[in-house]
This record gives structure tokens, sequence and C-alpha cells, in this order.
């Protein structure tokens, strides 16, 4: 379960008067926090908001939203790449999979995703990016979809490398 997000007496008062002339996506994700979504759905609303990725930090860093209840995410298993991030072996292989997946299962959506990609310098800092890239194969294409990614990324990182 992740984080509930409610509005301060700030935030409602901002609804109100538009005192801190908040930009638009910043103010429509104001709406959606009602004490009943968790971070995750109102996460999930920030594309189609055009707002940016750390809305919800920055309206509680104003003030206008707070935590009222939920909790942490569960503990993540250790990384796949754990004791081999530096192997440029593995980061190479990640590295050819990640971008044709994006290639494939995202397309022009994907241009921001292969700048993240392009960014990691080792096997760990693109292990990563694997949830960000199976939420945006998960709203490009399926959910299904990105837990078959999942599965076989996961695959590609344990099967070892042909030897020629």
């Amino acid at each position: 379960m992740a984080y509930i997000h409610a509005k301060t007496a700030a935030g409602r008062q901002e609804i109100e008067d538009r005192a801190r002339r908040l930009p638009p996506a910043l103010r429509s994700i104001l709406l959606m926090v009602d004490g009943q979504r968790d971070d995750t759905a109102l996460t999930a609303l920030l594309p189609g908001l055009r707002a940016p990725d750390d809305a919800l930090a920055q309206l509680s860093a104003m003030g206008l939203i707070e935590i009222v209840g939920g909790s942490a995410a569960p503990v993540v298993a250790a990384a796949l790449t754990a004791g081999r991030e530096q192997d440029p072996e593995l980061y190479k292989r990640l590295y050819d999979w990640m971008s044709e997946s994006v290639r494939r299962h995202l397309g022009l959506k994907g241009y921001f995703m292969q700048l993240k990609v392009e960014r990691c310098t080792d096997a760990g800092s693109l292990e990563k990016l694997w949830p960000d890239m199976a939420t945006a194969i998960s709203k490009a294409k399926s959910p299904a979809l990105a837990n078959r990614w999942l599965e076989e990324t996961r695959a590609l990182l344990q099967s070892e490398p042909l030897i020629a």
C-alpha cells in the first residue's frame, strides 16, 4: 500500500482563493487530492494533466497537502545486478534490450525514457529504471505486456552470455 494524501487547511484555502497562483497542472493535482487516493493513483494522473513528476512533493513542500494514511511500499528484493554493476557485458546487454524495448513498445512516446536509458552508466542504474519502463509500457500498451517485459528482462539478466 502507498501513502494517502489529503489537502491541508492551506490547500483547501488555495482552492477557494487561488492566492498562490499555482500553475494549472499543480492546481489540477491539488484538486484531485481527496484523502481517498493513494500516491500511486495520483501519480498515474500526472501525465494526463501534464503535471511535473514531482507534483506531489511540490504541493507537500508548499504545505498544501499532507500524508494522512497508508504505509511504505514493501521492501524490494535485492538487485539482480548486485555485485555486477560495473560488468561491461551486462551493461551492454541491458542497454541494448532496454533501447530496443523503448523503440518497440513506446515509439516516439518513449523519447524521454530513452534519454533516461542514455544517462545510465552501469547495469545497476539501468536496473533502477525497470519500474519506470514497466509503468511506461503499461500505460502505452497494457499491464500484462509490462509484466511480461519485466519477466523477460529478469530472465535476460539471469541467462549466461553466449561465448562465441
